[in-house]
Order: C-alpha cells, then structure tokens, then sequence
C-alpha cells in the first residue's frame, strides 16, 4: 500500500541520512517517477524532505528530524515507547534493537528516559534455547510444535501442540494452543517448556482460535489444570501494604483490630504455599482447614534446619 510505502521511505531517510531515487525504486519495486510523486507528498505532508543534484546527491531529510513530529503526537509516541518498555521488561527477546531503532525515530522521548519498567525475577529463563523466536515463528507459519513439558507437580511429558498466542500473564510467559495428548486447547508456562522443536507439520486455524474466550482467563483448562480452592487469609496491620498490591479493593475487609481478610479462588499448589510462607508471621490461615496443617507442617520442617541445642 501507498501509505505503507511512504512512512517506510520516512524511516529509510531517518536512518541513512541521504538515499537515491533509484535505491528507492529497486526497494520497492516502483519507477523514480513514482518516488518523486511519493516524495511530494511527504513534503506536502510535512515531512522536511529534499532533493540534492549531482554525485554525491540524493534525497534527505532536514537534520535533526524525528518521526514523531508528523506521523505521531506527543501523546501517541509516548504510549509506544511505554508499550515497548513494558515488553522489554518481560525479557521478550529482539526487544532492546527495536527500542535502538526507535531512537532515531523519537529522539525527544528516549532521551527524557521518562518511563524505567522492572519485575521481580524469580530465577525463571524463559528463553533459553531462544523458545520465543521459536514459537512465533510456528505461530505465524502455522507449524506444530513439539517438546517436553514439566506440570506444577514435577511430571513430565511430552506434547505436540498447534500453537495459537503467547500469553504473558502474574510476571510469567504463557502458550496457548491445542494439545494433541489431550484433544483440547491448554495453556503451558514458557519457562516450563523443554526441548522445543518446531516441526514441517503444518495446521489449520481452528475455530475455538478465540484467546479472548477460551485462554489464559480459563484456568481450568491449563497443561496443569489444578481444581479452584477457595481461600481465606487474614493479613496484619504491618504487611497491609503488600495486600494492596496483590488484591482489589472489594476483595479486602477490613477488621477492627486493624488486620484485614480476604477471600480469593486460585488452584491450590505450590505457589500458593510459597506465597502464603512469604508473609512469615504476619498472615494466618482462615481457611480451609486442610491448608492451616500444610503451612504448619512447613514451618515446623523450616524450623528445624534453625534448631539451636
């Protein structure tokens, strides 16, 4: 498309300083008369675009010009170095050469380094053996992956899955596709996948495709699909702060004495654990009962390691 065209010849000229007509023609395919008329409607468009005669001419923008000033407003080039941002924080691979070139095209907005995004990290590698570029590739050519899987409760197994999306979702990488093994659509943690392979197999879109009806919103049907368990925990006045940032308001009652409860629905399994144990003495298992013996039975073991005759 034309416009497709014209914002790639802005970028080219931002990024080389000075190109021919001619190079401009070969790229694209189009005569130089036709990027002579492109080049008149970027003027027109203003984009401070000009021609130099002679051997070392050629077409160039006027010094100094970022992309942002034509194509994008204050405001939009700012949400696009956010979004660029929060995907670097998640450690998603190429990331850091997209926002180098992004600097020649919003110098302003680099340069205030207004936005710094980081998330705890929990010794978790994702991308080892570069399973990212593996899996987009297979989802945009449609081939199926194979590869070993680790569930929650450390079994292995292995899977050939028709990947559709990743999902990034509470700090961890996800894949949504349909599993082979088990006949249905499942949800598998990126950090848990080994051994990766994308094969010669191709696939075909499936009809339940939809992620925003059927992905990672429905827990129930992960790789390691653990039954909802519903929670009750009381939290003191001193961790509060941490309660805030973990549970919507409407979740959190608060007590008289200053403590707070809250009710929740997750699959019980060792996060959970480790998450309730994060707390030490400031929250108290309500509910259910089953639960209060397992964190007691933790924290008598951990006990031990520190017993001093």
């Amino acid at each position: 498309m034309k416009i497709n065209r014209l914002l790639e010849i802005t970028i080219l000229l931002i990024n080389k300083g000075t190109i021919t007509a001619k190079e401009l023609a070969d790229r694209f395919e189009v005569s130089t008369r036709t990027i002579y008329r492109d080049i008149d409607v970027l003027s027109g468009a203003g984009v401070p675009v000009y021609t130099n005669k002679g051997s070392k001419g050629g077409i160039s923008l006027l010094e100094g010009y970022a992309l942002n000033k034509a194509i994008f407003n204050e405001h939009e080039s700012d949400s696009l170095m956010l979004a660029l941002k929060t995907l670097q924080a998640t450690k998603y691979p190429q990331i850091d050469s997209v926002l180098d070139k992004m600097g020649a095209m919003f110098k302003n907005v680099v340069h205030n380094d207004w936005v710094n995004i980081e998330f705890p990290q929990w010794g978790s590698g994702p991308n080892e053996d570069n399973k990212f570029v593996k899996i987009k590739t297979a989802i945009l050519n449609r081939k199926v992956i194979t590869f070993d899987y680790v569930n929650a409760q450390g079994g292995r197994s292995f899977r050939s899955v028709e990947p559709v999306q990743l999902i990034f979702k509470g700090q961890a990488w996800y894949l949504w596709g349909f599993c082979s093994l088990r006949e249905e659509f499942r949800t598998f943690r990126i950090s848990r996948v080994k051994n990766l392979v994308v094969t010669d197999k191709s696939f075909q879109k499936r009809l339940s495709d939809n992620i925003a009806e059927n992905g990672a919103s429905n827990e129930n049907h992960s790789a390691d699909a653990v039954p909802l368990t519903t929670f009750t925990l009381r939290f003191q006045p001193e961790i509060l702060h941490r309660v805030y940032d973990d549970f919507d308001d409407e979740l959190i009652t608060r007590n008289a004495d200053g403590t707070c409860d809250i009710t929740f629905s997750m699959p019980e399994d060792e996060w959970v654990y480790g998450y309730i144990l994060s707390f030490a003495n400031h929250a108290e298992v309500l509910e259910p009962d089953h639960l209060k013996k397992i964190i007691c039975n933790r924290l008598k073991k951990a006990l031990s390691y520190y017993e001093i005759e």
